[in-house]
């Protein structure tokens, strides 16, 4: 018997040992915070680096001091970086021992995190409450191999369009050829970024394209489009870019805002994304308007404009000192009051179902617009790193006024295109 009771002790003392290391998942965590058990899986004097990207920063410091003052027991030290959303992955690869131990990423970065190991699952402790807070596609989206393997942030990683009220009327709105006569009407700007990837596949996923998710060795997968029918499609954006070049710009997204806000102001409308709404709204006041994306013509029928969509997550970098203080830190950051108060001050749309609900949601109309798009929109998840580099090009190739309007070219650079992202 005193053998069995020492065997006993010996193998709970090893358990003991394995759970202060911070594994897997930590059988010592209360996300309640009743303070029955150490969240913090016995860690302290924990020093913690966020990224966020720049429109964020303030507002998450506010709210990394506000679960700092959740545990005064605790001594953390929490550092916010300015960090891009989308570089968030390369930085973090580039060197997962000093890149932040908590950080923001948008969800086709998922995969490139996953398969090079340097992303913590969300332990076990939070699934259930992850769940069950968020919405089925951000959850879905943020899964691979039955595995969830971040914090879903946001629910509106997408675009709409944005315009000046005493330019572009609501018809005006509805079409891109009604927005794009309104604008040059006024001697005034229409600015998408067409050489972006994450914008110019609104080109060919409106005549037809659609990505369908990896291969098992991760090529990137379409489904069977017709590929006349993508590029009339393209033939058509191309004809109406250089029938209105001057109107039209590829820019970033940011010179929509910083056009309007001039003395004399150079921009009437453009594609943006969320990040920038409360931005725009500051500049216009009364005269903001918000929308889904328009409609095209292609060969006399109105096409609506297919965009692409995603999720914002925040990820536990694997490498972490304090793996248990980093996921109680992602999953607060990600809580119910925490998006409610980014929808609140920088206009980003909530996956907590209950903070998509609210009034902050219902009246924002940037959020409105990105939430009707998303109807149209093919789901930016299991996309291969190949993918931007070469839609970047296409989009250059539809838009850039020294490019003839030519099917037979515009056929070619869509035929290379997809080679190139299947890396062929």
């Amino acid at each position: 018997m005193k053998r069995i009771l020492a065997l006993v002790l010996a193998v709970l003392m090893m358990a003991a040992i394995f759970v202060g290391c911070g594994g897997g998942s930590s059988t010592d965590t209360d996300t309640s915070g009743s303070g029955d058990t150490d969240p913090f899986g016995g860690e302290d004097n924990i020093t913690l680096k966020v990224w966020a990207p720049e429109k964020a920063k303030d507002l998450c410091e506010q709210q990394c001091q506000a679960f700092i003052e959740q545990y005064p027991d605790k001594t953390i030290s929490i550092e916010v970086v300015a960090q891009g959303e989308g570089d968030a992955a390369s930085a973090l690869l580039n060197d997962p021992d000093t890149a932040a131990d908590v950080f923001s990423f948008p969800s086709d970065q998922l995969n490139k995190l996953v398969n090079a190991g340097v992303i913590a699952p969300v332990f076990d402790e939070y699934l259930d409450d992850v769940t069950s807070r968020n919405s089925v596609e951000s959850v879905a989206a943020g899964t691979i191999d039955d595995t969830l393997w971040a914090f879903p942030e946001t629910g509106d990683n997408g675009y709409y369009l944005v315009y000046d009220k005493s330019v572009v009327s609501e018809e005006d709105a509805a079409t891109f050829e009604g927005v794009l006569e309104a604008c040059r009407k006024a001697g005034r700007k229409f600015i998408m970024d067409a050489g972006n990837g994450f914008y110019s596949c609104i080109f060919p996923f409106t005549g037809g394209l659609e990505i369908t998710g990896l291969s098992a060795d991760g090529v990137q997968q379409f489904n069977d489009y017709d590929e006349a029918e993508v590029v009339d499609t393209l033939y058509a954006f191309s004809a109406l870019f250089h029938e209105y070049s001057d109107i039209f710009e590829s820019n970033d997204p940011s010179k929509v805002s910083s056009g309007m806000a001039e003395a004399t102001p150079t921009v009437a409308a453009g594609i943006d994304g969320s990040w920038n709404a409360a931005t725009v709204q500051g500049v216009l006041g009364d005269n903001y308007g918000a929308a889904k994306l328009p409609t095209i013509d292609v060969n006399g029928t109105a096409k609506q404009l297919i965009s692409m969509h995603g999720y914002k997550y925040i990820g536990v970098n694997m490498s972490s000192s304090y793996l248990d203080a980093a996921e109680l830190l992602a999953d607060y950051l990600t809580g119910e009051e925490c998006q409610l108060q980014r929808a609140e001050e920088i206009s980003w749309g909530p996956s907590n179902t209950t903070a998509a609900a609210s009034d902050v949601v219902k009246n924002n109309d940037a959020l409105n617009a990105i939430i009707e798009q998303s109807v149209y929109s093919v789901a930016q998840v299991n996309v291969a790193d190949t993918f931007w580099t070469p839609m970047a090009t296409l989009g250059e190739a539809v838009y850039k006024k020294d490019n003839a309007v030519d099917k037979d070219y515009l056929t070619e650079q869509l035929q290379k295109c997809v080679a190139n992202i299947k890396d062929e």
